[in-house]
C-alpha cells in the first residue's frame, strides 16, 4: 500500500493525470474501510475488526500506546471534518445523533485527551455504532473524490472553513488540538487527500494491528 501511496503523491497534481489519481486513491481509500462500506473484497481492516473483542477494543497496550477505539474515532473524525469542510465545503457527516448513538461526549479528534480520558472515551463509546459512522464517512469521501475537477487539486485550504471545524468542535484550543489547524491550512485539497485521508489511516491502522496481536499474546497491559 505504500508504494501505491507513493505513486498517487506523484501524479495527484498532474492535470492530465486526475482520473487515475482518483482511481487510484479510491483504491487506497477502499482497503483502509471495512470493505461492506466501499462494495470491494474482504481486506485487512475486515480481518483486523471481524473477531476483535468488545474488552480489546478499550485495552491500552504500553504507555507510548493509545487503544484501537481511540484510534478509530480519532482517524474518523479527521476524515469527517477535513473531507467535508475542507474539501467539499460542506457539513460533517457527524452531528448530535451520531454523538448520541455513539454515546460519546466530545466532538472533537480527540487528540488532546489524557490516558485516562482515552480509556473512559473507549469504554463509553458504543463499538457498533463507531463502526457504522466509520463507514459513513467512508461512503462520503467517495463521493466527494469522485466528484472532483483537476482544479481542485491544488485549490488552498481556506480560512473560513478552518474556523468553522473550531466553532463545531471538531478541534478543541488546547495546544495538543489547535495545531491541527495550522498543519491542514498549509494544505492544499490534493495534501488533504494524501494526508488525512490516506497516510493517517494506513498509520494509525498499523497500530491497530501491532496492539490487537500484543494484547493477544501479552498477559499484562499499561492500563
Amino acid at each position: 500500500m505504500s508504494e501505491k501511496h507513493k505513486e498517487l503523491n506523484s501524479i495527484i497534481r498532474k492535470e492530465e493525470m486526475l482520473d487515475k489519481a482518483k482511481e487510484l486513491f479510491l483504491e487506497i481509500h477502499a482497503a483502509l474501510h471495512l470493505s461492506e462500506a466501499t462494495g470491494t473484497e474482504h481486506n485487512e481492516v475486515d480481518s483486523l475488526i471481524e473477531d476483535l473483542q468488545d474488552k480489546e477494543y478499550t485495552i491500552m497496550p504500553t504507555s507510548r500506546d493509545e487503544t484501537i477505539a481511540w484510534a478509530l474515532w480519532h482517524m474518523t473524525r479527521i476524515e469527517d471534518l477535513t473531507m467535508n469542510y475542507l474539501v467539499a465545503g460542506r457539513e460533517q457527516v457527524f452531528n448530535e445523533t451520531w454523538r448520541k448513538k455513539m454515546k460519546v461526549r466530545i466532538t472533537d479528534t480527540g487528540n488532546a485527551l489524557t490516558d485516562e480520558e482515552i480509556i473512559a472515551l473507549s469504554s463509553r463509546i458504543n463499538i457498533r455504532e463507531l463502526l457504522n459512522y466509520r463507514s459513513r464517512v467512508a461512503e462520503r469521501t467517495r463521493k466527494i473524490v469522485s466528484g472532483l475537477k483537476a482544479e481542485d487539486m491544488k485549490r488552498k485550504v481556506q480560512a473560513a472553513d478552518l474556523d468553522k471545524i473550531l466553532l463545531k468542535g471538531g478541534v478543541t484550543k488546547h495546544q495538543d488540538s489547535i495545531w491541527l489547524l495550522d498543519f491542514w491550512g498549509r494544505k492544499n485539497v490534493a495534501g488533504i487527500l494524501l494526508m488525512p485521508a490516506s497516510r493517517h489511516i494506513m498509520l494509525h491502522l498499523n497500530d491497530c494491528c501491532k496492539w490487537k496481536e500484543y494484547i493477544r499474546s501479552k498477559e499484562n497491559y499499561y492500563m
